[in-house]
This record gives structure tokens, C-alpha cells and sequence, in this order.
């Protein structure tokens, strides 16, 4: 996993989970607390309730993401992008400052101004964006999105979000984001829920993620809260996201939201990193095979492990088990063990030689998508 330096911030593994504050510039959004239109009280937000709350990054949206409003051109966007950078020449504390934008040329005309890094939810769609942030040398966070301007996020299938990442490249100071919420009427909450369950998928790119899951309607179901009400299930699910390899959090709810992802970060397991050897955050059969992919090792993707505690197994059973070459060990529970790969392969050939009623007939089903 690389490390991106965001002017100055770096952001990866080796760092604490870093805190993007939100700041709109546009009416319309729909979180009131976080919009204004006037710099000096913009500015004394930023300063009071995002950066003075921990915010590491201050990201200025010039739009709503309501799936229901009409995208602006950029020539609309560049009308309120002079707000923002009064805004940011305002503030007295210190922070990245992100332009969320999807045209290159709104991007190009923030970062001459003082912007830092790029928030583009159009995931490159605009094919100069790469170009503008490699010349401006900027981190530029990408997120998940269909091949055009016209409306981020649009993407259903968490197969279909990994290959909308890969559009048009990375540069060296990428940051994935998957995409999360309503960006669309196709986008599901059961979209929203798998791809959070396989968010360490995304980490297979090699570069940071992001993830934006502040009170998300995904989350809000689950407890059946409404926004107001929703910051617990934020708060949760922010630790999770950080424990499952997040590396920035968006959020509205600054304080918050550092204080779970500093506990999903205290409780990561420890990855070995050394200067010629990198553990992978593999749990899955999926998140190995994205990895195998970028390293040209498709062989590897099998080398997953998973143990099961099984009742009920005969001594035939587990010397039957034991024969597939999978590790058996105790009587009754039994401890069960093997690579995905492994107990595939054993799967396939228990199948056909058990009663479909037993123990190990269960058994040899469940090893037959093993990984999966």
C-alpha cells in the first residue's frame, strides 16, 4: 500500500485514519449546517467546527450530490468556486483544502488559487483531470463513477465499482473511494450494504481509500433512524470502515467521527510492513483475487485460510476429511481447517461420496465455495 502525500499530509498505513470535514458553497445541499455562501462565515465554520474539531482536510463542495437536481456545467461551478477560495483565504487554521469537482478546468483554476488536492466524484470521467493534478503535483481522491459528466456514482455492482475506478488510471497521489449513497435511482441500499461488506476489496488497488458514510440512508436503515438520529450507526460504521482499511473519512460530524475512526485504527490488526515485505489484508477469496490480479498471480488468489468447529463428525468422517488433505484435529467438536483452494478441492470430492443428509455432506457443500 503507497503512501500519498497530500500537501504535506501523508495518508496510508503508516498513518492515523485522517478526518475530511465538508464545507458547502451551494444552497441546495441538503445538510444546512455545513452550507454557506458568505466566505467570512464560511471561514468561521471551517475554522470552529471543522478544523478546530480535528478536521485534517477541509473538502468544498460547489454542488449537491441530490440525484434530483440538475448537474452544473463548469462554467456554473466556476461562478461559486470564487467563494470558496475567499473562504479558504480566510481561514486561519491549517488543513488540506479539497475542490470537489468532476471538471478538469474548475480543478485546474482551484489548485492556481490555493486549493490543495482534488475531490473528483466523477472518478476521471473528465480524461484531462489525471493531467491537471500531476501537473499541479496534488492528491486527487477518485471516486467510482460512470464513463461521463453528466451523474456520479451511478453504479450498482461492486464488480462494476472496481473496474469504474480503474477508468483512465491513477496517478502517483490517488485515493479511491467507492461511493457510497444515493447518487442514483439505480443505487440500492443492498448496493450500499455489499459494498461496505467488501470494502477491503478496494484496498487490491494498491492506493488510499476514502469512504464518505456519514449518515447514510444504508446505515440509518439498519437502526431505522432518520438523519438527525443517525450519528450513532455513522460512528460505528466509521470504525468498522477504518478496521476494514479505510484511510479518510468524509464527514459533517468532525469530532465525532475522529474520535471512531481512532478507535477502528487502535484496533487493526497489525499488517507486517518492511521495506521488501507487505501483508496483504486478505479475508476473502474476492479481495485476493484483486490482488492477485494487479501482481499477475492468479494462483494465489486460493491461498486463503478458514477453520470451522464442526459436531457430530464419525471417526470414518474425519478420516475421511483428513484424506482430502485438509487439517482435522480433536474428536467431537472437530477443528477444521485448510485454504480456501484446499477445501474447495476437498468439497468437490466429498460431495459425491456422502449422504446428502449428513454431517459431512453440510460440510462438504459449505467447502465447495469456501472463500467466496
Amino acid at each position: 500500500m503507497r503512501t500519498v502525500d497530500a500537501a504535506g499530509l501523508p495518508i496510508g498505513d503508516d498513518y492515523p485514519p485522517r478526518i475530511m470535514g465538508v464545507l458547502n458553497v451551494s444552497k441546495e445541499s441538503p445538510y444546512d449546517p455545513s452550507v454557506y455562501d458568505d466566505p467570512e462565515a464560511a471561514a468561521a465554520y471551517v475554522d470552529s467546527e471543522l478544523i478546530g474539531e480535528g478536521a485534517d482536510i477541509v473538502d468544498v463542495g460547489l454542488e449537491s450530490a441530490n440525484k434530483d437536481l440538475d448537474v452544473l456545467s463548469a462554467d456554473q461551478e466556476r461562478e461559486r468556486l470564487q467563494t470558496a477560495i475567499d473562504t479558504i483565504e480566510r481561514v486561519e487554521g491549517k488543513a488540506v483544502f479539497s475542490i470537489e469537482t468532476r471538471y478538469s478546468e474548475v480543478a485546474d483554476e482551484a489548485l492556481a488559487a490555493g486549493f490543495d488536492m482534488v475531490n473528483d466524484i466523477c472518478g476521471f470521467a473528465d480524461p484531462e483531470m489525471p493531467a491537471v493534478c500531476e501537473a499541479h503535483d496534488v492528491a486527487v481522491a477518485k471516486m467510482a463513477s460512470p464513463p461521463d459528466l453528466e451523474r456520479p456514482g451511478a453504479i450498482e455492482s461492486v464488480d462494476d465499482i472496481y473496474d469504474a475506478l480503474s477508468l483512465h488510471g491513477f496517478t502517483d497521489k490517488t485515493i479511491v473511494d467507492p461511493a457510497f449513497g444515493g447518487w442514483s435511482t439505480e443505487k440500492t441500499l443492498a448496493d450500499d450494504r455489499e459494498t461496505f461488506d467488501r470494502l477491503r476489496e478496494f484496498r487490491g488497488y494498491g492506493y488510499p481509500m476514502l469512504v464518505s458514510i456519514n449518515r447514510k440512508n444504508f446505515l440509518r436503515e439498519v437502526a431505522g433512524r432518520d438523519t438527525a438520529g443517525a450519528l450513532p450507526v455513522s460512528l460505528a460504521a466509521t470504525a468498522m470502515a477504518v478496521e476494514r482499511g479505510a484511510h479518510v473519512v468524509r464527514t459533517h460530524d468532525v469530532a465525532e467521527t475522529r474520535d471512531a475512526a481512532l478507535i477502528g485504527h487502535e484496533f487493526t490488526p497489525d499488517r507486517t510492513h518492511t521495506s521488501h515485505i507487505e501483508q496483504l489484508d486478505v479475508t476473502t477469496l474476492p479481495a485476493a483475487m484483486r490482488h492477485a490480479d494487479r501482481l499477475g498471480a492468479d494462483g494465489a488468489a486460493d491461498a486463503v485460510a478458514r477453520a470451522y468447529e464442526v459436531t457430530g463428525l464419525s471417526a470414518d468422517d474425519r478420516d475421511a476429511l483428513a484424506a482430502t488433505g485438509v487439517a482435522v484435529s480433536g474428536t467431537d467438536p472437530t477443528l477444521v481447517a485448510g485454504t480456501a483452494g484446499a477445501l474447495r478441492e476437498a468439497g468437490a470430492g466429498l460431495a459425491a461420496a456422502t449422504d446428502g443428509d449428513s454431517v459431512l455432506a453440510t460440510l462438504a457443500e459449505i467447502f465447495r465455495t469456501a472463500g467466496e
